[in-house]
């Protein structure tokens, strides 16, 4: 049997200097309460210099590749990324030099206060943090804990009898739990209509933020039979549940959960998100329920954690920029999981335990590492994209014998572009069969037998990326694409949440805005008229948008701040606020620096905000990204003029 707990020496050496160890817990000992069982020696494999022949439409040949281990080569990580294609077509420039960090929520000490981008005095790059647990081990425990149950929200003042097959209407805003859940009458909590939901029923969602803010009782259930729905066709970009209570896991005791569903429950068209330490989007035990259409954003640990013997249907969701994992398996857990897009959020699956899920036609872009498969797992991959990992695109640890194909049933998976490895088989004796794969021999590690063939892509309409396919900023990315004011890399992503240089707003700026000089230039010292941005950065700074350092100083290479993009535009544009009151609009307005409270209260009342998924929720100090950036500047657009609204839920309306 697996040994119960976990070696944090362990852990560390797998991923020394490339992984965070919040990380490495989250997918390696979240997944069925084992430990990984290796060591440094166990770690060190080779990669064979094999030239397999490539076989179209994805026939694989008839003689396998074994990749061998025979004469042992530590695997070393690169110390940066390849430098990927400039961020605009015309010009070239250098990789960022900021890596991002997980989106976390604001604690209630702020960052310390930045200088903005004008002002007189540098500042330190702002550096989110994510403060893992001091003690983890409850959490992994297999032994219920003796924990309250969580609280169940109380019946409304007046008890409707819906029927088998009734619709329960829900509104946050103009909603009332003393109505009767018609339409003319909604309640104002999901929990008061899963209260009074039976088998067949529907509860339908107003566009909304639903939280404790507005009487909801975490963890919502989602009983037998019954529907949660939203707004599918926008994945639930309109339906945002935020909240986080306490549920008493069978197998892993206590847990922070916003949502449970139950067997042939059906959650449908609505972003979960839980920001609350150590906290879950959707807890999964020993059900089957379907959740299709969601968006899974800023969970603290997991999107979605299956458990027991769960065997549900994931398909078609989003995936991002949760701090953990997208999703993790454990125990024997099963279950198809299809069609999903993993952006940029920790591990995109990590699976442990005896589980034995099928894996297939997901996009993996971007995470630490696309799958994590530990303990004793038998995942099924067929057809999945996994590319432009941060680490490495499969990692096999412990006893797991993934399938990545057959002769009989050819795997048919893309895995390219990741950083490291694209598979990396750290077991001590198990040889993982590969066949039908579209691998890069070279970045394979560990004894694999490897038959290649060649897939293609899905074919990508121009103007468009596939990795900001469903993604909440793609109208913002797409405009701004087809004005010739940002682009893409080359292998057709466009990495929505990467963070954006100084050097690169400026670019933005003076392509989008073209601003007319109303100020001689200046020379900086870090920015010599041969660099890339050089000019960009004068118009820019000619045009009132941007200035420089003390010293002379522009710090081209620096992560902007949200706080300091919004401000720029607000200044350069020359808004002003005439609302004393827009700031109250933000949950964290006590973390916005004094020198930027009337240009982020000016670019509030004039809609130059958008905050994603909370709109009250600002985040000023964390480092903006190229889909906010590139909402920011279209907005500004928007504000000149120049460009045709967007209908948003995340535009701030103060």
């Amino acid at each position: 049997m697996p040994k119960q707990g976990f070696d944090q020496h362990q852990l560390k050496t797998f991923y020394t200097n490339s992984l965070s160890l919040q990380a490495i817990l989250a997918a390696a000992l979240v997944v069925g309460g084992g430990a990984i069982l290796f060591k440094n020696k166990a770690i060190a494999s080779t990669i064979a210099q094999v030239i397999v022949p490539t076989v179209p439409n994805s026939t694989p040949s008839s003689t396998p590749v074994v990749v061998p281990t025979s004469t042992p080569t530590p695997a070393t990580v690169p110390t940066s990324s390849p430098t990927p294609t400039p961020l605009f077509p015309s010009t070239p420039r250098p990789s960022p030099t900021v890596t991002p960090s997980p989106v976390v929520v604001p604690t209630a000490t702020p960052s310390p206060t930045p200088t903005p981008l004008f002002p007189s005095t540098p500042r330190p790059s702002p550096t989110p943090t994510v403060t893992p647990s001091p003690t983890p081990t409850p959490i992994f425990t297999p032994t219920p804990s003796s924990s309250p149950t969580p609280t169940v929200a109380p019946s409304p003042t007046t008890t409707p009898n819906p029927t088998s097959g009734s619709v329960i209407y829900v509104d946050p805003v103009n909603g009332a739990d003393n109505g009767n859940g018609s339409n003319q009458a909604p309640y104002k909590t999901i929990s008061s209509a899963l209260n009074q939901a039976q088998s067949g029923s529907v509860v339908q969602l107003a566009p909304g933020i639903y939280s404790a803010t507005t009487g909801e009782v975490f963890p919502l259930n989602i009983k037998s039979g019954v529907t949660l729905s939203g707004d599918e066709s926008t994945k639930g970009q309109t339906r945002v549940i935020v909240g986080s209570g306490n549920y008493v896991s069978p197998t892993f005791a206590r847990q922070n959960v916003t949502i449970r569903a139950d067997s042939g429950g059906t959650v449908a068209g609505v972003t979960i998100a839980n920001p609350s330490s150590r906290g879950t989007g959707l807890w999964i035990e020993s059900t089957n329920p379907t959740i299709k259409n969601n968006t899974f954003t800023i969970n603290n640990r997991d999107g979605i954690f299956l458990t027991g013997n769960a065997n549900p249907t994931i398909e078609n969701n989003v995936f991002t920029q949760n701090s953990g994992n997208g999703i993790s398996i454990a125990k024997t857990a099963s279950g198809q999981i299809r069609n999903n897009l993993f952006l940029d959020t920790g591990f995109g699956l990590a699976i442990g335990g005896t589980s034995t899920p099928a894996i297939s036609n997901n996009q993996l872009y971007q995470n630490r590492a696309g799958l994590f498969i530990s303990d004793s797992a038998r995942p099924t991959l067929r057809g999945n994209f996994i590319e432009n990992s941060k680490q490495d695109g499969v990692v096999i640890t412990a006893s797991a014998q993934p399938d990545l194909g057959t002769a009989e049933n050819p795997g048919n998976n893309f895995i390219r572009n990741n950083t490291r490895y694209d598979v990396y088989n750290s077991t001590r004796s198990n040889t993982i069969t590969a066949t039908g794969n579209d691998i890069e021999p070279e970045k394979i590690s560990g004894n694999v037998t490897f038959v290649a063939a060649t897939v293609n892509r899905p074919a990508i309409r121009q103007g468009t990326f596939r990795d900001i396919q469903g993604y909440w900023a793609q109208p913002y990315i797409e405009a701004l694409i087809a004005k010739d004011v940002i682009a893409g890399f080359p292998d057709g992503s466009f990495k929505p949440t990467d963070p954006v240089t100084r050097a690169q707003f400026a670019t933005i700026l003076s392509k989008a805005l073209a601003p007319p000089s109303i100020r001689e230039g200046q020379e900086f010292k870090d920015v010599k008229q041969n660099f890339w941005a050089y000019q960009a950065i004068q118009t820019a700074y000619k045009g009132g948008f941007v200035a420089g350092y003390p010293g002379g100083l522009f710090q081209p290479q620096q992560a902007i701040p949200r706080v300091q993009s919004l401000v720029s535009l607000a200044n350069g544009l020359k808004l002003s606020a005439n609302n004393p009151n827009a700031l109250a609009t933000y949950a964290d307005a006590a973390q916005i620096p004094n020198y930027a409270t009337d240009p982020v209260s000016a670019a509030t009342v004039r809609q130059l905000v958008v905050n994603y998924p909370i709109p009250t929720q600002l985040n000023p100090n964390r480092d903006a990204t190229r889909a906010e950036v590139a909402a920011f500047v279209y907005q500004a657009l928007v504000n000149t003029g120049r460009a045709q609204a967007i209908a948003s839920p995340y535009v701030v309306r103060p």
